[in-house]
C-alpha cells in the first residue's frame, strides 16, 4: 500500500480522504432517555457507517490505499453489530450513534493508519462524526 502505511515507490504529494460505506441492521434502546422518550423502547435502524481514511496518493498505485484493506477492517466488527441488539455488545451499554462511532473507531484504527473519522448514520436525516479522541 502506498500513502498511510508508507510508499516504497513515492507518492504524488496529493493529499486525499478515501472512505467505504457499510450497512447494518441492529436494534438498540437508549438506557439513559426518560421511559416516555421513543428511543426508551427497542428499535431498529438500517445503520450506515462510513470508515475515512487521510493519506497521500501513491506514486505508482494511484491510491491512498486499496479499498479492500477498509472493508477488512470493518468485517470483524460488522459480525459483532450487524442483525444484533447493540446494547448486548461489550462496550454498547448506552448504544447512542455518538458511543457506536467510538466503540467503532476504537476498534478500527488499529487496523486502519490513517483513520481520520469514523461516520455513523442512524437514519437518512440523522447521524454522528468522529475523529478520533482529543490530542492524538
Amino acid at each position: 500500500m502506498d500513502g498511510t502505511t508508507g510508499s516504497v515507490n513515492g507518492d504524488t504529494g496529493a493529499e486525499m480522504e478515501v472512505f467505504r460505506s457499510f450497512t447494518i441492521e441492529a436494534a438498540h434502546q437508549l438506557p439513559n432517555v426518560p421511559d416516555t422518550h421513543p428511543c426508551a423502547r427497542v428499535h431498529g435502524h438500517s445503520f450506515v457507517i462510513e470508515l475515512w481514511v487521510s493519506g497521500s496518493v501513491g506514486g505508482r498505485s494511484g491510491w491512498v490505499l486499496d479499498f479492500a484493506e477498509i472493508i477488512d477492517a470493518f468485517r470483524p466488527l460488522s459480525e459483532q453489530l450487524d442483525h444484533r441488539l447493540l446494547n448486548d455488545v461489550e462496550g454498547l451499554a448506552n448504544p447512542t450513534s455518538e458511543n457506536l462511532a467510538i466503540w467503532i473507531w476504537d476498534r478500527a484504527s488499529t487496523a486502519l493508519r490513517g483513520l481520520s473519522k469514523v461516520v455513523v448514520r442512524e437514519t437518512t436525516t440523522s447521524g454522528c462524526v468522529y475523529r478520533g479522541p482529543r490530542g492524538r
